[in-house]
């Protein structure tokens, strides 16, 4: 147990403001040494500012560290913080997980004038000055949580990957490279090509976002993020190099951003020792238009992605991940990259790993995301109409005069595209096959998803008073005779409550869940476990959510009360569609939002140790190792005392794991209502 001393410890502390206005952008190979980013982060975010935050570097004497931490404008660890008694001990037993001796020494700070000290199992000890030993350097950048990134020159850090001098920033959480361009300049409708220039950039802030309907953007917009907690010293070579997570945005392939302050990625590198990539990829008509003309074959925005993907194996192991790691993970439209990813040969071997958030599949609007068109079909449902509205429809070269339409025009269009389509390289069959009959990627270990209440959010609008069940099913897109079929089997019984458009919207929510994502999520992992197309196949449902989707008021928020003044979880609730995104990226903070019971920040955890073990092992239980070295006791505990979750298998084929507070393992839900549906599980066999 280490053995703090009474006294503050500023003596020996390096005073390092004077130099930082000359000091040149450090990298590691001006360090010297791999930068190890370490901060035990417990999530709970109104408190991390005053955890311990660390950046380890190789072995030095004590004069030599100190000289390497101030060129990161830091002095040596301070070891009166806080939190530095626990903390510590748990940096000391993740550096022994990861390969350092029990009996490794650290310089830190000295407590005494004309003392070298350093800390180890043993202790805090004082140690001859010239001994080489690494060191941990202080980590002073400000949580993002007070407000914006500070993007101050004494933060900033530079990575030379190829032709490139990249320049980034870090805060409490991680090193942050923020807005590089991953593809060459590009003509509209023509396929990305992954970045080739030099020279320097500056990843400071987030690129332009791509042009969608509610926001502007630019089509200058092919950028990506890194959150990183490691910088391996170009000079060596590491073996050190962290799982990548490479995040999809969803948006109904029509909005969203890999900025979103949702998906900062600093909770999950810091946690689960990771690094984190978040991207934009062409949205709407940029991205999914498709013609007859033999050029214009569509799918540029899931093109982006695959180009993303090559940039991150061209460049990544410079920003300490693995390029042989990477887990591609999406949530709603996301999702349904993530699955066409998985059909897509041009994506083979750029990912190994593949979590499906919310995929939509099904009747109706859900349908497209999954069983996607010829381009004959999107011409017919899509870009026909839309070259007519545009005023190109007479025009002798139809692409050069939807070239010279204003964007934001064409993504205004009524009947804008955002299909993806069988364009014959990047998808050849109309699904992705999970009978082993088609394409597919067989060396990806996959998890599909979804929220308890997923189809809440999607079935047209909420009930008006005197509206009737048969008319509010129908509205998701069932023909009458289903909907009878519906309401008088039993299965969707509505409820008999004192709210009686509350009454019509639960049974209709159940149903749009059940036809538009649980279903055939359920049937398509079940094909897959019986055919053996992936290495493995994991299956859960959210059964806790946060902010999740909610075009219509209230009905996704716990109800408030006296003792509960942000939202009781424990009281009944619709868990909505994006309802586990502030969980799954441990996010909560970079909003401020409250815990609203102990719950929430338990269920963070749990979300986040699932998320990264999956990344770092294919397996979302963690290894008692790890959370025990990590100090991540509560996850540890939850997992002994509601058991591990299970994987999809030919011998077991439908077990699903419910993530809530406790953890539950159950089989498949909703069976007799899927088979009503017409999507039995072996809708895919």
């Amino acid at each position: 147990m280490v053995q703090l001393r009474s006294s503050l410890q500023l003596a020996a502390a390096v005073t390092v403001l004077s130099a930082r206005a000359t000091l040149a952008t450090p990298t590691p190979a001006s360090v010297g040494s791999d930068l190890n980013f370490i901060f035990p982060n417990d999530l709970n975010w109104p408190t991390a500012g005053a955890h311990l935050s660390t950046i380890l570097i190789s072995a030095r004497s004590n004069a030599d560290a100190i000289t390497a931490c101030g060129k990161l404008s830091e002095g040596l660890l301070l070891s009166n913080g806080t939190y530095f008694k626990s903390d510590i001990e748990n940096v000391l037993n993740y550096r022994v997980l990861e390969g350092d001796s029990i009996l490794e020494q650290y310089w830190i700070a000295s407590s005494k004038k004309g003392v070298c000290e350093a800390v180890s199992h043993l202790g805090i000890l004082p140690l001859p000055c010239d001994l080489k030993l690494p060191a941990f350097c202080s980590s002073s950048a400000p949580n993002k949580v007070s407000g914006s990134t500070d993007l101050s020159t004494q933060w900033q850090t530079e990575v030379t990957s190829g032709k490139l001098q990249v320049t980034g920033t870090r805060d409490h959480l991680s090193f942050r490279f923020l807005g590089i361009p991953y593809a060459d300049p590009f003509q509209r409708w023509t396929y990305s090509s992954v970045y080739s220039g030099s020279g320097a950039i500056n990843a400071l802030n987030f690129g332009n976002h791509c042009y969608q309907l509610y926001s502007g953007g630019s089509e200058d917009c092919l950028f990506l993020n890194i959150f990183t907690p490691y910088l391996p010293n170009p000079s060596t070579k590491s073996k050190s190099l962290k799982p990548v997570m490479f995040w999809i945005h969803g948006g109904a392939f029509t909005g969203g951003e890999g900025s979103d302050g949702i998906f900062d990625g600093g909770n999950l590198a810091s946690r689960g020792d990771v690094v984190v990539v978040t991207i934009n990829y062409r949205l709407s008509t940029l991205g999914f238009l498709a013609l007859n003309d033999g050029v214009t074959n569509g799918n540029y925005g899931l093109a982006d992605m695959i180009t993303a993907l090559k940039w991150v194996q061209e460049h990544i192991a410079d920003f300490g991940g693995d390029p042989s790691r990477v887990t591609i993970f999406g949530q709603s439209a996301g999702a349904g990259a993530v699955r066409a990813l998985l059909a897509a040969p041009p994506a083979f071997g750029l990912y190994t790993g593949a979590i499906a958030e919310s995929n939509l599949d099904g009747f109706g609007y859900a349908s497209t995301y999954s069983n996607y068109y010829t381009i004959a079909q999107e011409v017919s449902v899509a870009a026909g109409p839309l070259v007519t509205a545009v005023g190109c429809s007479g025009a002798s070269n139809v692409l050069a005069c939807l070239r010279a339409v204003p964007a934001q025009t064409l993504i205004s269009a009524p009947t804008a595209p955002r299909f993806i389509v069988v364009d014959g390289k990047y998808i050849q069959t109309n699904q992705l096959e999970v009978n082993g009959k088609g394409p597919a990627n067989k060396n990806a270990h996959v998890i599909f998803g979804w929220m308890e209440d997923d189809g809440a959010d999607f079935i047209g609008s909420y009930p008006a008073a005197g509206t009737t069940a048969a008319s509010a099913i129908a509205a998701v897109g069932i023909s009458s005779t289903e909907t009878s079929s519906i309401l008088s089997s039993g299965l969707f019984p509505v409820p008999n409550g004192a709210n009686s458009t509350l009454d019509v919207f639960n049974v209709t929510s159940r149903v749009a869940t059940d036809g538009e994502f649980r279903c055939l999520d359920q049937a398509t992992v079940a094909a897959a476990a019986k055919h053996n197309v992936f290495q493995s196949v994991w299956t859960y449902e959210f059964q806790k959510s946060y902010d999740g989707y909610e075009p219509f008021p209230a009905v996704c928020e716990p109800p408030k009360t006296a003792t509960h003044p942000n939202g009781d979880p424990s009281q009944p609730y619709f868990k909505c569609h994006s309802g586990e995104l502030y969980y799954v990226f441990g996010s909560l903070g970079q909003s401020q939002l409250p815990f609203r019971d102990s719950n929430d920040l338990l269920f963070s955890q749990l979300s986040v140790d699932a998320w990264t073990a999956f990344a770092r092992t294919y397996n979302p239980n963690p290894s008692a190792a790890f959370l025990i070295a990590r100090g991540y006791s509560t996850t540890a505990d939850a997992l002994l005392k509601y058991g591990t979750w299970q994987p999809v298998t030919p011998s077991n084929p439908r077990p699903l794991r419910i993530l809530d507070v406790p953890l539950k393992q159950v089989g498949y839900l909703e069976q007799p209502q899927c088979n009503l549906l017409g999507y039995p599980i072996s809708y895919y066999y």
